[in-house]
Parts: C-alpha cells; structure tokens; sequence
C-alpha cells in the first residue's frame, strides 16, 4: 500500500466501511453477496478487498496507469478472488452508460471529489446506480481544515490561501508538486446528499495524526507501533473535536429501502 500515509489512509477507511457495512446490512449481510461498484478505484485496495470478503465488485477507472496496477494486484489473487472482481475503464460521472438504475449494493467513490469542480454530477450519477437500501461511502477532502497540513509543516503562505480560498471549495495545491484539490464542507455535502435521497448515515474523520509526515515516510519497524499508531488514528477520526481537523472525512450516505 505504500508509505505510512498511504497505509492509515486505507486501513481506516476499510475498518470504517467494514463497520457500516456490518451494522447497516447485519453481522452476516443481506444473505448474498453484496454488489460493490468502487468508481475512482485507483490500485484497487478496497475493491480487492471487498472482493476476498465474498462481495462482487465492480473497479472502475479513467486513469490508464492506475486501472494497469490494479488489474495487476487482481491477477495475484486467487481464481475465486478473480472470479468476482472485475476492472472497466471510465468515468465514475457517466454510470449509467454501463448501469442501470439501483445496480449496486454499496458504491464507493474514495478520493475522487477533490479532484472535480463542482461534486454535483458525480453524486447524481453515484446515486442512480444505488440501490434502494444501499450505501454510499465517499472519502472527501475537509473544507473545514484545508489549513492544517501547511500549517503544522510551517508552510504559512500555504495556510493562509487556505483560509482565504480552501473553505469554498476553491481549487488549491496540496503542496508544491501536487495537483489542484477542492475541499468539501460536511454541512454542504448533506444537504446535497439528502436531496438524493441518500441522507448523511455517519461520517469520520481520516488520518488526524499522521497527515503532516512527509509523503516518502515509512511505516514503523515495529508492528506494535503501528498498531497502537493505528488504534490512535481510528480513535481519532471517530471522536470529537479530533475528526473534525482530520484532512479527509469518510462520509456514509445510506439509500431508503424500498417500501
């Protein structure tokens, strides 16, 4: 999974997403496999581990490079893995080219929003693809701490265009080198997400602690460490005031069952 930020940032969002999933569909599931369509999939870390759970996923991509090292993690993988994994080229905005409406159990969409001007079409297509009962994970960058990183590195020019233009859902660089990212502010995000009716379930906050090493920095030598580290972080992002400085905030939207 790469480096330590990296890591705390998969593993989190898997403990998280195994939690609502555990107490939105039961300890043992809706009696079948769950349909997951994971769009941004990147690497495919959750969707592959989605699909070593017994869930049939569903990895869609528009980055080339990406889509390439997750089809070469899914070919490591056992037969049975393979057998209920599948990887397409696209774009998470355009679903219903390839689905129809209520198509998926859970949708995920982790990391993507930041990128994209405006979150609109990418939630009403996420939304249509829902089904009745289904849940909506998606990992966003908090317009309510856009300062923190810069600031805590010492980076004060950064951290005050922060503050004059991250908390609007401007355009802004992570750091030097890093691409454009626009933040989204939790109390704007559910009022959007209820109007498609998939109202705001539960949200975390997403590396509290460990946001500001540098992006090359390794994980412990010593697994303990990192345990604890791991124990820390998911405290963390599901305690107040800790989650709401997080830089990332994993937000679970959940689709009314049909009546």
């Amino acid at each position: 999974m790469g480096g330590l930020r990296n890591t705390v940032r998969q593993e989190l969002v898997s403990r998280q997403l195994a939690e609502q999933l555990a107490e939105h569909f039961g300890e043992d599931g809706p009696g079948r496999p769950l349909r997951v369509l994971d769009t941004g999939c990147g690497q495919g870390v959750q969707a592959l581990r989605l699909a070593r759970a017994g869930h049939l996923v569903t990895g869609l991509d528009s980055d080339p490079v990406a889509l390439g090292a997750a089809q070469a993690a899914l070919a490591a993988e056992s037969a049975e893995v393979r057998a209920r994994a599948r990887l397409l080229a696209g774009d998470g905005r355009e679903c219903g080219r390839w689905f129809g409406p209520g198509s998926f159990d859970v949708v995920l969409c982790h990391g993507v929003l930041m990128y994209l001007p405006e979150p609109g079409p990418m939630l009403a297509s996420l939304a249509r693809v829902l089904a009745p009962g289904g849940l909506l994970s998606l990992l966003v960058r908090n317009g309510g701490a856009v300062a923190m990183r810069p600031g805590l590195t010492g980076d004060w020019r950064a951290a005050l265009q922060a503050f004059d233009g991250g908390q609007d859902g401007g355009l802004r660089h992570t750091g030097l080198l890093g691409p454009p990212t626009r933040a989204d502010r939790l109390e704007q995000l559910a009022p959007v997400l209820g109007s498609m009716d998939v109202p705001l379930r539960h949200w975390y906050g997403v590396r509290v602690f460990t946001d500001a090493v540098p992006d090359d920095a390794p994980l412990p030598a010593d697994g303990r460490q990192l345990a604890q580290l791991l124990e820390a972080e998911e405290r963390a992002g599901r305690t107040d005031p800790y989650r709401q400085v997080a830089p990332l905030l994993h937000v679970v939207g959940a689709r009314r069952a049909a009546v």
